[in-house]
């Protein structure tokens, strides 16, 4: 079909400071309080934690293949690690640091909660994205079963194809068997154009392992566009910087406005400020109850 897709019709987030504030706002949410100012997040050159970040992302942008990515869909494809429920799932992340993350040096759950409350706070009618902001990082529970953060954490990319050049340290590339492939080097590599993410292969993580728990599990009753944005949270090449659209058909485009009115939440409600676990969860567990009840095969 005729159908096409402008790269400068995705633009990186931009948001306005309400002076003296110390909130950010975005077009349709409300404010989010800010730990920090806006450009000391996602800071990949003076963020005290750089030496561990960037250690992740070379491994990850050297080792992560196409090949490598078929092999951990197949290892995972029957869901036979684990079987628990989704709050014991999340109790599991409490001690987990993501080394790819400059922004935060606390364990997940924080994380999880921190990002849920903001979006309950904003979108208190929209109770399945509040439980997608809890849930959204829950593929990192691969560090049970030994899995190197490189291969579960961090920005997601594209493999079989060019590597995109907005990626975070995209240097490492370089080193990628795949970086001079004369397929997997090439713009459309095993694709074709507007082909649609869905049959495209991301870098293995957190947001693929977690994409596939739920799909295949029959006790998932979230809306489809929810599996969708825990699906492409991490992709920031796309999402933040318009990156593949060559790639998109309408149907991500759907799935886009939802991660962009998502990611926000997830970003900029980080903070070392601990929440009451335990009172949040009766709320919680009441919301699982509703959409994730029971136990999930991982």
């Amino acid at each position: 079909s005729g159908f096409r897709i402008r790269k400068s019709s995705v633009t990186p987030y931009r948001y306005r400071n309400e002076a003296g504030s110390g909130c950010i706002m975005s077009p349709g949410l409300a404010a989010v309080e800010l730990a920090k100012p806006v450009d000391k997040f996602r800071d990949y050159e003076t963020s005290q934690h750089l030496d561990r970040v960037e250690r992740t992302y070379r491994e990850m942008h050297i080792n992560q293949t196409l090949d490598f990515v078929l092999k951990k869909k197949s290892e995972y494809k029957d869901l036979n690690h684990a079987s628990m429920t989704i709050w014991e799932a999340l109790e599991k992340l409490d001690t987990f640091v993501d080394e790819s993350d400059p922004d935060l040096d606390m364990g997940n759950l924080e994380h999880a909660l921190q990002t849920a409350e903001a979006i309950r706070k904003t979108h208190p009618g929209e109770d399945w994205l509040v439980l997608v902001g809890l849930i959204h990082d829950l593929g990192k529970i691969a560090y049970l079963w030994d899995e190197p953060q490189w291969a579960m954490v961090g920005d997601t990319f594209l493999v079989g194809c060019k590597h995109s050049e907005k990626c975070v340290f995209p240097q490492y590339f370089k080193q990628n068997p795949d970086y001079n492939h004369p397929v997997y080097g090439t713009e459309f590599g095993i694709y074709s154009p507007h082909c649609g993410l869905d049959a495209v292969h991301l870098s293995w993580g957190h947001d693929e392992l977690l994409f596939q728990v739920l799909k295949n599990n029959a006790n998932c009753k979230l809306p489809s566009i929810a599996l969708n944005v825990i699906r492409h949270h991490s992709f920031y090449p796309w999402h933040h910087e318009g990156e593949y659209m060559h790639l998109c058909n309408e149907k991500d485009l759907e799935t886009l406005t939802w991660v962009k009115r998502f990611q926000p939440f997830d970003l900029y409600s980080k903070s070392e400020q601990r929440l009451d676990k335990e009172q949040l969860k009766p709320y919680y567990l009441a919301l699982i109850d509703k959409y994730l009840p029971g136990t999930f095969r991982f």
